[in-house]
């Protein structure tokens, strides 16, 4: 009898060690692995750790967001607060932020607090696990207010097209996983097993079909399966995948209207689709599935060339947050959603993860720098829910909190984790993804790298690399080359340098001090050797201002061109032109129009700006009738910090032929 359990036993470990595990290729370096010191991000992410994150968690108790779990839970004489379904989700995602920020930092107090809120949360959890304060507390309060979020019928699971059950506890996996990492509490992970195995239960073959009307829970459920190991979490988000357009209402507002593998053109919600397209990463990732990688390819290759914003964002119409059509790129009513520029950073990265090329972190980073940063102050507690690339005399202001929160508890969670997108590894391979000055300590098979960056990235281009290993080792050093620096604005034909303002440069670097041939590999220069402790790798990005110019199609750009520098897209705003004696949309710029540099340390914590002349033009006049005069453009990110009135990215141009 023992030799036959011996015999069943080694049978087991033999499958299970036969079953292949599958995962990215590139893997990144953690958050917690590398420290930011740059004057650019580290202040943003201290700004993020003391004042954002805790001035959302008062916004959340203002709101009622927090005592909806505590009414829900019998723990509050409290009615039901009132509103929306998806505010749990408001506060999932301020949890995981702070549990980053409690990854880096030991916060006591922050420990204590969150302790409590998950204790709230352990209370509204109903028996089998079902979480979703909107049902549950407006249950027992006998009132729904509203009637989009509402489950239906007194059944908790119906209106999954319109409600947010299972959205929420995406973003519940997402902080219960953090949490966990960051503190080694079960508390709030268990609640969300106990949630994931209910989910489970009801959505499968033999169950419930209909998909989630807002995606999420397919990129918490893969953070779920990471955490625990049980391929059932994994099998579940690519189960949900698997129904979009199979079951329910089709719909393109929420990317039901056919199934995930025939899609080819990103519409609908740009936030949804965004996160869906997350989510298929992670399933093609985990499962192996190469069909899932074919499909967001193509969706990739339709956004990144025909509907992606110089600024990195997504999402042209105001009315269903949506994509538009292709090449339909609105300016002044451009919507690009705070969250949507979130949920692209985390789709490119990914895609870079899967592929390992760097023209997906030329779309991360311009996502990143401009798109994604403009949708918070420097301050930390004004925010943007969509973001134009022009507006009237009227201005636009950032707003203390929204209704509808999810852009500032967004931006909560991905400012802590920034420093997680600059460095990856594979197998005898470190790659160097973002710039700024840094420590990181990467683990790199058997042995550690540490790897300190020196940068003032991104208003200087001067980078220098030491490379210390535990133990002299032979890897490849894969350092990224931007694509604006070879003249290549996105990875496609969507933008275009202009003529004339090309960068002359090409790559070049020295090791130790002296001269090196780096190999060209998409998108990298990469240096192998024997690297031994103290090496270090010097290079200089062109950090030159450049006219950049739409494809024909895109209507709104026609006779204007915009500027970047590096990964910073310019625009002008209101107090910095001259002599404004008419409307900023009517300010023009020739060609031959010199662009200057200048520093400046007191505006706006520190940026490079661009100088030169315009005219103002109107459209009957020739550019010599105008009127002259000085202006200049600060960073995209930065404007609306100084009163409201005119802003525009894409400018008048003159000289075009």
């Amino acid at each position: 009898m023992r030799k036959l359990i011996y015999a069943f036993v080694l049978a087991l470990a033999v499958n299970v060690m036969a079953e292949e595990k599958h995962d990215y290729p590139y893997q990144p370096v953690d958050f917690t692995k590398v420290k930011l010191t740059d004057k650019f991000w580290h202040p943003r992410i201290e700004t993020n750790r003391t004042v954002t994150v805790p001035y959302a968690f008062k916004q959340s108790e203002k709101t009622g967001r927090i005592e909806n779990f505590k009414v829900a839970g019998g723990l509050s004489d409290k009615r039901w607060t009132g509103g929306f379904g998806f505010n749990d989700s408001d506060v999932n995602k301020i949890i995981e932020g702070a549990s980053y920020c409690l990854s880096v930092k030991p916060n006591p107090e922050l420990d204590k607090y969150l302790d409590e809120l998950i204790s709230y949360y352990a209370a509204a959890q109903e028996e089998d696990g079902f979480l979703y304060t909107y049902w549950t507390a407006a249950k027992r309060a006998g009132a729904f207010p509203g009637a989009r979020c509402r489950p239906r019928d007194n059944d908790r699971w119906s209106n999954i097209h319109e409600a947010h059950q299972l959205y929420n506890v995406g973003h519940m996996y997402e902080a219960g996983v953090a949490h966990y990492l960051a503190t080694g509490k079960r508390s709030l992970l268990d609640i969300c097993i106990k949630n994931a195995d209910l989910v489970c239960k009801t959505f499968g073959p033999d169950g419930l079909k209909d998909p989630p009307g807002h995606q999420e829970i397919e990129i918490g459920l893969a953070k779920l399966y990471r955490a625990t190991g049980d391929k059932k979490y994994i099998e579940q988000a690519k189960f949900f995948l698997e129904m979009r357009g199979r079951h329910g209402k089709k719909d393109t507002y929420n990317q039901k209207h056919k199934p995930v593998l025939e899609q080819e053109e990103a519409v609908g919600h740009a936030v949804r689709a965004n996160y869906m397209f997350s989510g298929m990463a992670d399933v093609a990732a985990l499962t192996g599935d190469k069909a899932y990688i074919d499909a967001i390819d193509k969706l990739w290759e339709n956004v990144v060339g025909k509907k992606l914003y110089i600024t990195g964002g997504t999402g042209a119409l105001g009315r269903g947050e949506a994509y538009g059509d292709n090449y339909f790129l609105t300016n002044y009513k451009a919507y690009c959603e705070t969250c949507a520029g979130v949920a692209n950073v985390y789709w490119n990265h990914r895609m870079f993860l899967l592929h390992g090329d760097a023209k997906y972190i030329d779309v991360m980073e311009r996502s990143l720098y401009n798109n994604v940063l403009s949708g918070i102050a420097l301050d930390g507690k004004h925010f943007f829910y969509n973001n134009k690339l022009a507006t009237t005399k009227h201005g636009r202001k950032r707003d203390g909190w929204f209704g509808v929160a999810c852009c500032p508890s967004n931006i909560s969670r991905f400012l802590a984790s920034v420093g997680g997108y600059m460095y990856a590894v594979r197998d005898a391979s470190i790659y160097v993804n973002l710039y700024g000055q840094s420590e990181a300590d990467i683990k790199l098979g058997k042995r550690t790298v540490k790897l300190t960056q020196e940068s003032e990235y991104p208003w200087k281009g001067v980078v220098k690399l030491t490379v210390s290993p535990s133990k002299k080792t032979e890897f490849a050093l894969n350092i990224r080359i931007p694509g604006w620096a070879k003249n290549q604005p996105v990875p496609s034909d969507l933008y275009t340098v202009a003529p004339g303002n090309e960068v002359k440069w090409e790559f070049s670097c020295k090791v130790n001090g002296k001269n090196v041939e780096a190999v060209p590999q998409a998108g990298y220069a990469v240096i192998t050797r024997k690297w031994k402790e103290g090496d270090t790798v010097e290079f200089d990005l062109p950090m030159e201002a450049q006219r950049i110019l739409s494809h024909e199609k895109v209507q709104h750009n026609v006779g204007r061109v915009a500027l970047q520098r590096g990964p910073i897209v310019y625009c002008v705003e209101f107090p910095d032109v001259a002599n404004k004696v008419d409307a900023v949309a009517n300010l023009t710029l020739a060609d031959s129009s010199k662009l200057k540099l200048e520093h400046r340390e007191d505006l706006l914590n520190g940026m490079t700006v661009i100088a030169s002349k315009g005219r103002f033009v109107k459209e009957e006049q020739d550019f010599d009738a105008g009127i002259e005069t000085d202006f200049f453009m600060i960073p995209y990110y930065a404007w609306a910090h100084r009163g409201q009135g005119e802003m525009i990215v894409w400018m008048k141009r003159w000289g075009k032929k």
